[in-house]
């Protein structure tokens, strides 16, 4: 069983869950053979996090500072990376633009057409996941603000109707945080194995995907859980000989198989949906196993100065105004946790494009945003 430090590794890990809706005078067509996405919808946590914790009292997981943001148009965001996180990517993939962030004041009318991120660092499946990080929006409370407050203003603004939902993608991922500040650090978790643990949140995801699906969305992306036992935060606590620690990795690739047979299992129980599984686990991993090949150099260390545990840290955030690397791209990883923009390219990139099951499945996004 992990300790807490090594718990602390999924602080601000999840992966994806992200909505696109077409339709109306502003939507694009994004192939010559008729795709048209609208916008994009994105709920997740620090994976996906643009900026939503910015605006949050009381909440320790932000990126709101240098160096975040170090190779961003916009400078820091709140974006838990140095550059564009994977969501921006699949925008730059789709024709779309950036999709502006929930908490944000400014995010209102006409700026909600293309999508709104809901995503919020530290969150989880469960409702009281990422509490020690503070004040967090929990998946649930994200689809509670598309379906109670974004929804209605695009049916007052645009006329959007619900039958127009079958055309719109949904990209979905969460789970992470909830191994650390449930399975991992509660007593009562005690007599509960891994297997059982996986299963039961795996149904309480299903569940959240049926309740998108009873609102209308059709198209998911479910987007893996990242090798949390191979990061910098890892490897300074407990140094090992593979340099993983594979406990953290078997909860994170036990999940993703849970994922992925979801995507199978979904699309009985929701009739005329259509799921792909994006596995930026195997992505990651391979890049650490063969780096040189794929344009890395340093897959063990961060690119930042990392506040450390003694320092009042918790390992894995930058040091506000710190030093980064100078050469982000040979890097895997920009703070304690989270992948550079290099890797999110990557990942962006193979989600969309990639024609190997065992990196998307059974189709990629492209294939998708046809159907």
């Amino acid at each position: 069983m992990a300790t807490q430090i090594e718990s602390r590794l999924f602080l601000l890990t999840l992966p994806i869950l992200a909505c696109v809706f077409p339709g109306s005078g502003y939507a694009r067509e994004t192939e010559k053979n008729g795709a048209i996405i609208k916008g994009m919808f994105v709920f997740g946590s620090s994976l996906v996090d643009n900026g939503n914790n910015n605006f949050l009292k009381n909440s320790i997981a932000k990126a709101d500072f240098l160096p975040y943001g170090i190779d961003f148009p916009y400078g820091p965001s709140g974006r838990f990376t140095n550059g564009k996180n994977v969501i921006d990517l699949l925008c730059d993939q789709l024709k779309l633009p950036l999709v502006p962030a929930f908490t944000d004041p400014s995010t209102k009318g006409s700026k909600m057409i293309h999508g709104v991120n809901y995503a919020s660092g530290a969150s989880g499946i469960l409702d009281d996941t990422g509490l020690l990080a503070g004040n967090v929006i929990s998946l649930n409370q994200q689809i509670r603000n598309f379906e109670e407050v974004t929804f209605p203003v695009l049916e007052a603004q645009i006329g959007f109707k619900r039958e127009l939902l079958p055309k719109y993608l949904f990209v979905v991922g969460t789970g992470g945080n909830d191994y650390s500040f449930n399975y991992f650090l509660r007593q009562s978790n005690a007599n509960v194995s891994l297997e059982v643990f996986t299963a039961n949140l795996t149904e309480k995801l299903s569940g959240q995907l049926q309740k998108l699906y009873r609102l209308g969305c059709r198209k998911f992306v479910l987007m893996a859980v990242n090798p949390i036992g191979c990061s910098p935060m890892v490897k300074a606590n407990r140094p090992t000989r593979n340099g993983c620690i594979q406990g953290l990795n078997k909860a994170a690739h036990l999940f993703n198989a849970h994922l992925k047979s979801l995507v199978d299992f979904s699309k009985q129980q929701m009739p005329g949906s259509n799921l792909v599984f994006v596995n930026s686990y195997k992505m990651i991993r391979d890049i650490i196993k063969n780096p040189v090949s794929r344009g890395f150099k340093d897959t063990s260390s961060a690119c930042c100065e990392v506040r450390s545990l003694n320092e009042g840290g918790n390992g894995i955030l930058c040091k506000k105004e710190g030093q980064p690397c100078e050469d982000r791209n040979i890097h895997v990883f920009f703070d304690g946790l989270h992948p550079t923009e290099a890797v999110n390219v990557q990942i962006a990139t193979k989600a969309y494009n990639s024609n190997l099951t065992s990196e998307v499945y059974p189709i990629n996004v492209k294939q998708l945003s046809l159907l």
